[in-house]
């Protein structure tokens, strides 16, 4: 990979043979966990503005209907998660001359309140490019990071790195955008109330009142992008100096809470089912796929392989949403299962095949699926990578209920690097399929009412207990002798089987985080307080340590929306599993009026959750909600020291078995942190946190 400084710029084809569809990566840490940005796209004409609103791409418009730009969203990384953007260069119009990657904060937050930003571009085949950093950040509340632009018939990337103190708005209008504030903005939930629940058809919104001159700031008439000039002979990506003035076009703010006008209607379920015809609960509905007659592991491959390419053929939402992370483009795209491929003396069998033409070219995945407990097979994954090379297919994908890990491989299998075709090794987890089908139908929006149920129909079969395809369920064979040696003080530190505990710690993490995000319709991820090129492994090792030491295991989530960074500690001495958020003081002239104003913040909360103030770095009084309630000064401390917040705790009983049972860890693992989010998060959001938004 090719770094480059501030400024300079790089032709994406004389860096890689496969470089007509590259992903675009956007990464950052943050010391305390708190950090994040949005990331957004810009695709430019010759005047270097943008031709309409449908030519900027941000969290609440994630992919260009042409497949050009998709907002993947975040991926686990070696320190933290990273922003990725796929860009199909071939389907980019011919009239946009220069794509702008940009991200933006939000709440007063600044990008020097960040380590390590970086944009990196990397092939199809995931092959990384060209990679720039950016380490001059300070007070700047939006950045473009850097920009793709046409030369001739080629691209060439520009690392620009020019940042803005007027955050999203300042940025947009120099590109001919107007931003309109959140009080112009019609109300999510007043919008999603008036849908129809019986044609899935959103109803038509009444227009928004204009907003005023003082609240839409506009692009003078000849005002041009501060970026940084290309060099001489790039006459299409000049600056537009003395271009004339597009009519600004309006699109949403910086604004969390509220869904952007939008010119094209989006279907999704009514949140609220009908009213069932049924007779009784023993009435079964009529199901697309069904699931009861499944007996053997094999029959839950085949079925669950054929239902979900199916549906990925048939919805192109879904279908590009799960292969676009993968390097396939936008195209028609058709699906194959039980396929027979030549391999020494006996052909070999994939699961399924994937297939996407565009503009006569075709790519080509190879998919193999397990279901339930089953793992991969290195040796099958191996000759299908095999395979795949020889006859010049572009992946290998893998399909199971494991999760990745950076750093830890779900199945090994070699790549031949002498081989002048590269295979591309990928893997999803069923978790994560039905995480992006819960997006599309109940927050996103599909193209049509068939689209949204055949995605229903999908979620039903994956979520039914007897599909298999239930995503991360078993903590794994180390589980029971760990926590019998925390138990009788046994476990010695080192023990490599403490390791793999962490690690499948990790993938619980992250499967709480795709099972609320979906929920919920927002980010939510897992925190990793890590610089950039630290070890995955050394820091899981040091995690095992402190699981040896102290008999814990911890980790912290965000969810978008909320101001604080959700912690989950499970003790394996107590059997206790314990969620928690550190929220500041309300503002008050008085501390008792600040208690008071939490109390009833906490009205609808648990009445075992527990309070404790906080008084800078020690820890003042606490108790449960249902003690303090008719008391709020118990929070107090009695020398008047000024308390700054206060610390919310659940705390509930941890399952023993490693499954997903009623009585598993895993399963309690998750009720805990969705009783924590909904009985608590929930309620202090509306006041205390950012404004929740739609994915």
């Amino acid at each position: 990979m090719q770094e480059i400084p501030k400024g300079a710029n790089v032709s994406l084809t004389a860096l890689g043979e496969d470089a007509g569809s590259v992903v675009v990566s956007l990464s950052w840490t943050s010391a305390s966990g708190a950090g994040d940005a949005d990331v957004s796209v810009l695709l430019l004409d010759g005047n270097g503005r943008v031709r309409s609103d449908n030519d900027f791409y941000f969290y609440n418009n994630p992919a260009a209907a042409d497949g050009s730009v998709q907002l993947l969203g975040k991926t686990p990384g070696e320190s933290g998660d990273e922003d990725r953007i796929s860009v199909d260069l071939a389907a980019v119009p011919q009239d946009v001359v220069r794509i702008v990657i940009a991200a933006s904060q939000y709440g007063g937050a600044r990008f020097g309140d960040l380590d390590d930003l970086r944009m990196t571009v990397a092939d199809r085949s995931g092959e990384p490019l060209v990679g720039f950093c950016i380490d001059d950040a300070s007070v700047e509340t939006a950045f473009i990071f850097g920009e793709l632009y046409r030369r001739g018939e080629e691209w060439k990337f520009r690392a620009v790195g020019q940042g803005y103190e007027t955050g999203l708005a300042g940025l947009t209008t120099d590109f001919g955008i107007s931003v309109e504030e959140e009080s112009d903005l019609p109300d999510a939930h007043d919008a999603d109330a008036h849908d129809d629940p019986d044609t899935h058809e959103p109803a038509e919104r009444e227009p928004a009142a204009a907003p005023s001159p003082e609240a839409v700031p506009k692009a003078p008439a000849a005002a041009a992008p501060p970026v940084a000039a290309p060099p001489a002979g790039d006459l299409a990506a000049a600056p537009p100096s003395a271009a004339p003035a597009a009519d600004p076009v309006p699109v949403p703010g910086q604004t969390r809470g509220r869904g952007p006008r939008t010119t094209k209607k989006k279907v999704t379920l009514p949140k609220v089912a009908g009213k069932s015809l049924a007779e009784n609960d023993s009435w079964r509905p009529a199901r697309l796929f069904p699931v009861p007659s499944l007996r053997s592991d094999k029959e839950r491959e085949v079925r669950a392989t054929s239902v979900l390419l199916s549906v990925m053929a048939q919805v192109p939402e879904l279908g590009r949403r799960l292969t676009a992370g993968f390097g396939a483009p936008a195209g028609r795209m058709q699906t194959f299962t039980e396929v027979a491929l030549p391999h020494g003396d006996a052909p070999r069998r994939p699961d399924g095949v994937i297939r996407v033409e565009r503009a006569g070219r075709l790519w080509t995945a190879l998919v193999e699926t397990k279901t339930n407990g089953n793992p991969l097979k290195a040796d099958q994954v191996q000759g299908y990578a095999d395979i795949a090379a020889r006859r010049g297919y572009e992946a290998v994908i893998t399909l199971s209920n494991d999760v990745a890990l950076e750093g830890a491989a779900v199945v090994d299998v070699k790549i031949d690097g002498r081989r002048k075709h590269k295979v591309s090794l990928w893997h999803l987890s069923w978790a994560e399929v039905a995480h992006q089908a819960q997006l599309l139908i109940r927050h996103e929006g599909v193209g049509n009412a068939a689209h949204a149920w055949l995605l229903q129909e999908l979620l039903a079969y994956l979520q039914h207990e007897n599909s298999g395809c239930h995503g991360f369920q078993n903590m794994g064979p180390a589980w029971v002798p760990v926590r019998n040696g925390i138990e009788d003080e046994t476990l010695c530190r080192g023990d490599a089987r403490a390791v793999d505990v962490v690690e499948n710690w990790e993938r619980l993490i992250r499967q709480v985080c795709l099972r609320l995000g979906g929920e919920l319709g927002q980010k939510a991820l897992p925190v990793q307080r890590a610089r950039r090129g630290s070890d995955p492994r050394a820091r899981r090792e040091e995690a095992a340590e402190v699981l040896c030491a102290d008999g814990r295991l911890t980790a912290e989530l965000r969810v978008d929306g909320t101001g604080g960074v959700i912690a989950v500690s499970a003790d394996l001495r107590t059997g206790k599993v314990r969620t928690s958020v550190d929220v500041p003081a309300p503002e008050a002239a008085y501390p008792l009026a600040g208690a008071k104003r939490l109390m009833r913040l906490l009205a609808q909360a648990p009445a075992d959750l527990h309070v404790q103030s906080l008084l800078g770095a020690e820890q003042g009084p606490r108790g449960t909600l249902e003690r303090l309630r008719p008391e709020p000064g118990d929070l107090l401390p009695r020398d008047g020291a000024p308390v700054t917040g206060f610390r919310l705790s659940l705390i509930k009983g941890m399952g023993n078995t490693r499954g997903n049972t009623e009585s598993g860890f895993i399963r309690s693992v998750d009720d805990s942190v969705d009783r924590f989010y909904h009985g608590v998060i929930a309620h202090l959001g509306a006041a205390e946190g950012r404004p929740g938004r739609r994915n």
